[in-house]
């Protein structure tokens, strides 16, 4: 199946300036593209063959295409996945971290969704996936970024854009996604303690906010009970009433 070729940003390497790196994924790619132009050529031909009525050529010249476009889909798994690998290798993303960089919008859908399956198994509460700013994409537009929106809300997730506007949380857990002020320890122990410093509150503030807004909740369910008690006997009277009188 042939693959959509936008991809994200301008150098598919991410994590640095290694030209090697972003030389070998460039010739993967080009193979990729040299492939899909035989197919496309060969696919016109067919069609043209098939218009005149040799459907033998045609069907030589649409077999000949089929063989192009899987090495075409071949050139460009090589080259998502020596990409992935590179920008997502150890000590250049966190562990909570995905790189998306220099994938194809396809390419990016599928491997988000595995990994976010991956990780909801594995038990992680969260995930930063970096899909860019469309900062080199046609006019400026976000391309990954709204394909990962649209899987983490197929998927019944919550997600906000970070600060860093090229990059995604994702609450793995189904739950909202945490503001850059907000604490707890699914932004990880470190971030949340440097949060709770800063305000100054404490985490036994924080329980007690907590005692305090369910006994403040428990009063009031208890006052609606006791006026529904008290109303009722008048509200059946009424009702009473009001059949007798239809009757």
């Amino acid at each position: 199946m042939a693959i959509p070729m936008n991809r994200l940003g301008g150098r598919a390497f991410h994590a640095g300036d290694d030209d090697s790196t972003e030389r070998e994924y460039d010739r993967l790619r080009d193979l990729a593209h040299a492939e899909g132009n035989k197919r496309h050529a060969l696919s016109e031909k067919s069609q043209q063959a098939f218009k005149s009525g040799d459907g033998a050529a045609a069907k030589k010249f649409s077999n000949e295409a089929k063989e192009h476009e899987r090495k075409m889909d071949e050139y460009n798994q090589q080259a998502a996945d020596y990409i992935f690998r590179a920008n997502n290798s150890p000590g250049r993303v966190d562990a909570d971290c995905i790189d998306l960089h220099g994938l194809y919008v396809e390419e990016a859908e599928r491997i988000i969704e595995q990994r976010i399956r991956s990780d909801q198994a594995r038990g992680q509460d969260h995930l930063h996936a970096i899909v860019g700013k469309g900062n080199h994409s046609a006019g400026h537009v976000q391309k990954i970024k709204p394909k990962v929106e649209e899987i983490c809300r197929e998927l019944g997730l919550k997600y906000r854009t970070e600060e860093n506007a090229g990059r995604i949380y994702i609450n793995l857990q189904g739950g909202e996604p945490l503001g850059p002020g907000d604490v707890s320890s699914s932004y990880g122990g470190g971030y949340g303690q440097q949060q709770q410093q800063h305000h100054g509150r404490p985490p036994q503030q924080q329980n007690y906010g907590q005692q305090h807004q369910q006994q403040q909740q428990g009063g009031q369910q208890d006052d609606i009970a006791a006026m529904v008690e008290k109303q009722l006997p008048r509200l059946l009277r009424k009702l009473e009433k009001a059949c007798c009188t239809v009757m």
